[in-house]
């Protein structure tokens, strides 16, 4: 029998996710990120083959990797043929953007940069609030995730639904997550950086930590499609 608690419970933690952009200083312990993990990890895989492999960054290992891509960041806004050396592993997104996708990613961006008041022409802020995904928002702990690559493409499948589960045990638990694919291009960085096998592939990174409430980029709220507009029922 459902029970009206645990109904109340698990909407809550799925409802009140966001990508929180701005965290408080608040530390968070290992114990409390090893348990988040270890709820996480009963998310489905394809013949339970578990692709997912994390990478904790907390303190100095944290703070020195901002300080690696921060610059490499810098390095391609004064150049942009250094952005060539930053290449992603896979394409997250598309090559070739079409509606509604186009259309949902410009509403997207600039509804946040509009509640930043931040203006097309206004690069230089563009620019800071871009390198604001390098600095883990300020979350105290930063992950981030590989897989072998001899993995198929249903493995990302299944990591996705391990990313979701770290993100809604974070919920209950009062922390808030940030996804952030953003990192993916600065692999060569990274995964020397965390100590990774020479065939990990990085899939994406994730801030992790309690939200800033009193920040005004926390209160965006991103719009859904509703449920006919994107399900057919097949009679």
């Amino acid at each position: 029998m459902t029970h009206p608690t645990n109904v109340a419970a698990v909407d809550h933690a799925i409802t009140s996710r966001m990508s929180a952009r701005a965290f408080k200083q608040q530390a968070v312990s290992r114990e409390l990120v090893t348990e988040i993990l270890q709820v996480a990890s009963r998310a489905p895989s394809g013949t339970n083959t578990q692709p997912w492999k994390v990478y904790v960054l907390q303190g100095p290992t944290r703070d020195n990797l901002v300080s690696k891509v921060c610059a490499a960041h810098e390095a391609i806004r004064a150049n942009s043929e250094v952005a060539k050396q930053y290449q992603e592993p896979y394409d997250y997104y598309p090559t070739q953007w079409v509606s509604p996708y186009i259309d949902r990613r410009r509403e997207n961006g600039w509804s946040l940069y509009g509640l930043l008041g931040i203006g097309k022409a206004d690069k230089d802020r563009m620019h800071e609030q871009q390198q604001r995904n390098f600095k883990f928002f300020d979350a105290p702990v930063g992950l981030m995730f590989t897989i072998d690559p001899v993995m198929g493409r249903g493995s990302l499948l299944d990591y996705g639904m391990f990313i979701q589960n770290i993100m809604l045990a974070a919920r209950a638990r009062g922390l808030h997550t940030c996804p952030q694919a953003a990192w993916n291009a600065f692999h060569s960085i990274i995964l020397p950086h965390v100590g990774a096998a020479p065939r990990e592939m990085l899939v994406c990174g994730m801030s992790l930590g309690y939200a800033d409430d009193s920040d005004k980029v926390n209160t965006l709220v991103t719009p859904r499609v509703p449920v006919n507009e994107f399900t057919h029922w097949v009679d």
